[in-house]
């Protein structure tokens, strides 16, 4: 975790661009001279700073500048004589500070603006507005305003480079926004806890909550409201989150933004036609936001969370608890009798580790999907603690343990059948537009038969544009990630296609780590550098060629197809 942590950091703070510019004063006092000095500015993926310049070479730091407090990036009109080293200005303003510096020549500023403007594309202050023209004695030449603070005259442009109505995942190769290593093992998340009003603040309309100041609200990661502005420009996303730093948990709020067009949209630029629909979207998929808007805000209190009822909602005194089948960090797993005849698999959360609403949106996933190739929930009981979700019993439990005790007495028609018992029921999530996000022989299972099953829903997504952009904080499996994961935490059917490709393999080196040999950090290198996998000795030149075609462009109905083929040749 060390060496990982390192290698972000590394990653952060080399060098994009770096050049010798002219700085203007920024003058900050009011009596300050105007003067301009040339410096030497460096940009990283998280700061600009600037040196002396000495004969070419840095000298001592001079400033420095947080991308993520840029709000806007853009060239200033030359509205009177300037001279000729002055001709390429560009401004960076942030913190109520604007920053003027002056590039050599008409390319070089096109390289700087693009490479500020890439880098600050999913700041949350961006501003909509700046001065296209200087301040300079004692007015904005390009509005003649004499007030520093007067509104902005000017509408910013990120322009349509930095803008899509549905961008898709960045391929390997492009220019990484950043690294997203896993959380460090054994940090728990929050039990649910109740939070204090500081404000009161009046619900407007059936969209909004009046929240009383002094009154208790549960604090639930993903906590939402949608709100009118305090500026009185539109609407604003209020989301609750303890993903970031701050144990307590921390409320962020983002602009819902309108396009010349009528196209609403929050972080990441995703167009939407209303409010509702915008929403909606962002229930499923935090798409650059800090989280996802997972509930919004009530303050509505049960004991228990929302009870499912009706078909779902089964009788505890039906279950008879038998013997622990397994634990994780969150959960256990008990062996269980439903109506004194069915033998089924419970699975409980340990107290404190995540909050219910969380838990169950396990079952909520489940419930919505139906296949042999799937293991099948039965129901939940959610009436009094602790709370169940009671699925089908698979006898021999998890792939990965068992291809450890009993691969051996496998052959190769069978690990082809089991290859394709998962792409069948991998095929189906595709179709109704799920990504599983953890697929791993650990999280398949085996029945009597030796039918294999799909299981472990805790991080599936329904996605409607078939990709999910992970939240903040996310843990995920370094060794089954796809570089997009690594790179910029975006998920897709096709990295679950990677994850796949990862997956066979385990099955025919008989459940062996992949990448044994390389710790975290060093896989992240391999992958990102072009490495795969090599081929299992017991797989053959064509089992390794599907294989190898889920870590390129393949669809999971493509490799299926294959598999498919490959079963009925082996038969």
């Amino acid at each position: 975790i060390c060496a990982a942590t390192k290698l972000y950091y590394i990653q952060m703070e080399k060098p994009l661009l770096e050049e010798v510019m002219l700085k203007r004063s920024q003058q900050k006092r009011k009596m300050s001279r105007v003067n301009y000095k040339e410096r030497i500015f460096v940009l990283t993926k998280t700061q600009l700073l600037y040196y002396n310049n000495k004969n070419g070479k840095k000298g001592a730091k001079k400033g420095v500048v947080e991308i993520q407090k840029i709000k806007c990036v853009e060239i200033v009109n030359l509205d009177e004589p300037t001279p000729v080293e002055r001709q390429y200005p560009i401004q960076i303003v942030y913190d109520e500070v604007i920053l003027y510096l002056f590039a050599k020549d008409e390319q070089s500023r096109t390289r700087w603006l693009n490479a500020l403007k890439y880098e600050i594309r999913n700041n949350q202050n961006l501003a909509q507005k700046y001065h296209c023209g200087f301040w300079k004695h004692g007015k904005w030449l390009c509005c003649k305003q004499t007030t520093k603070s007067a509104p902005c005259c000017t509408f910013e442009n990120m322009g349509s480079k930095y803008r899509s109505s549905l961008p898709l995942p960045p391929l390997p190769g492009q220019q990484r926004k950043h690294i997203q290593l896993p959380d460090i093992p054994g940090q728990e998340k929050a039990s649910l806890k109740m939070v204090e009003a500081l404000y009161s603040y009046d619900g407007k309309g059936k969209t909004e909550i009046t929240v009383m100041k002094g009154k208790k609200y549960f604090d639930k990661e993903g906590g939402f409201i949608v709100r009118e502005s305090n500026q009185g420009n539109g609407y604003v996303v209020s989301v609750f989150t303890k993903a970031l730093e701050d144990k307590k948990g921390t409320i962020r709020h983002y602009h819902i933004n309108l396009t010349e067009e009528k196209k609403y949209f929050l972080a990441e630029d995703h167009l939407f036609d209303t409010i509702p629909e915008l929403i909606k979207y962002h229930q499923h998929n935090s798409g650059g936001l800090v989280t996802r808007l997972r509930q919004p805000v009530t303050i509505k209190t049960n004991k228990v969370p929302v009870s499912f009822d009706g078909e779902w909602e089964l009788k505890r005194k039906d279950i008879k608890l038998l013997k622990e089948l397994g634990s994780g960090q969150f959960g256990v797993v008990q062996l269980g009798m439903w109506k004194q005849k069915y033998n089924v698999a419970i699975k409980m959360i340990k107290e404190g580790s995540m909050s219910e609403d969380e838990f169950l949106e396990e079952a909520e996933i489940m419930m919505k999907l139906k296949h042999p190739n799937l293991v099948q929930l039965y129901g939940v009981c959610t009436k009094e603690y602790p709370i169940y979700i009671v699925t089908e019993f698979m006898s021999n439990g998890c792939l990965l343990s068992y291809l450890k005790s009993d691969g051996k007495t496998l052959n190769q028609f069978q690990f082809v059948e089991m290859c394709y018992d998962i792409t069948d029921a991998m095929t189906y999530l595709e179709d109704l537009q799920f990504i599983h996000r953890d697929l791993a022989a650990r999280n398949c299972l085996v029945d009597k038969t030796l039918t294999v099953k799909v299981s472990d829903f805790g991080m599936a997504r329904y996605v409607l544009d078939d990709q999910y952009t992970s939240s903040t904080g996310t843990k995920f499996p370094v060794k089954w990630s796809s570089p997009e994961i690594i790179s910029f935490s975006k998920f897709s059917s096709k990295s679950d296609v990677w994850a796949f490709g990862v997956l066979m393999w385990e099955i025919f080196t008989l459940g062996k780590m992949p990448y044994d040999l390389f710790n975290g950090c060093e896989v992240v290198q391999k992958i990102l550098s072009g490495y795969r996998l090599y081929r299992p000795q017991l797989a053959s030149d064509e089992i390794y060629c599907i294989m190898s075609s889920c870590w390129k462009e393949a669809s999971m109905k493509l490799v299926a197809d294959a598999v498919c083929c490959r079963e009925k040749s082996s038969n």
